[in-house]
């Protein structure tokens, strides 16, 4: 017999009851006391006119088939008080990148993603995919900053970067909700991201992000 993963889910957190649903949630990664569907709504979360924004349904196949490296997803995670962290991840890879911003207006936010992506080669600088949050307002500064092409999710589709969103929900592991991201150091965050990249990942046939955007760099040049 085969139990797939939404029988076990299931069980955690519809038939376990009492001490033993808080121990057996207790070791989950991202602790939570509820099963989120992935097709849940989004609906209420405010969202504003991004001008000129790309839709991702003009992105190129390349990006789609995640043969080619370079292509990114992105969002931010956000803690209490007000404070939020950037996330990348590459879509060839999984590779992670963590940046400290210092606020989610645009300004911020596309200051220090520019600051983090001018740090990569060239061959790993082709595109990002966003959600429709207004902290990229600011995308088209971003673009000739950097030369990434800034692509945007539908309204309320925030699965369209999956990749990004899942390895979200792996992070919780290190950055419970509720946690105060403003005690993060740039430093703090790259030791996190680092022990995320040296994971062997199923999806790539375990071995680990760092070790698959090394090999797709060096194919190459």
């Amino acid at each position: 017999m085969r139990v797939s993963h939404e029988t076990i889910y299931r069980s955690l957190f519809i038939q376990a009851r009492g001490a033993l649903k808080r121990e057996l949630i207790s070791h989950l990664r991202s602790g939570r006391v509820m099963r989120r569907a992935k097709n849940a709504s989004t609906a209420g979360q405010a969202r504003g006119q991004i001008i000129d924004a790309i839709s991702i349904r003009e992105r190129p196949a390349e990006i789609e088939d995640r043969a080619i490296p370079g292509h990114w997803e992105g969002d931010l995670i956000t803690g209490s008080n007000n404070t939020h962290i950037a996330t990348l991840v590459e879509r060839h890879s999984r590779f992670t990148m963590l940046v400290k911003v210092n606020g989610k207006d645009t300004a911020s936010v596309v200051t220090a993603l520019t600051k983090q992506v001018r740090k990569l080669p060239a061959e790993l600088r082709r595109s990002l995919t966003w959600d429709r949050g207004m902290e990229l307002a600011e995308h088209k500064r971003f673009t000739v900053a950097t030369n990434v092409q800034v692509y945007f999710c539908d309204p309320q589709s925030p699965w369209q970067r999956g990749t990004n969103e899942n390895t979200n929900g792996l992070l919780r592991q290190y950055f419970p909700k509720g946690t105060d991201l403003s005690q993060y150091s740039q430093a703090d965050l790259n030791k996190i991201a680092l022990r995320l990249n040296q994971r062997p990942r199923k999806t790539l046939g375990f071995h680990t992000p760092a070790a698959k955007l090394e090999a797709s760099v060096a194919l190459t040049h």
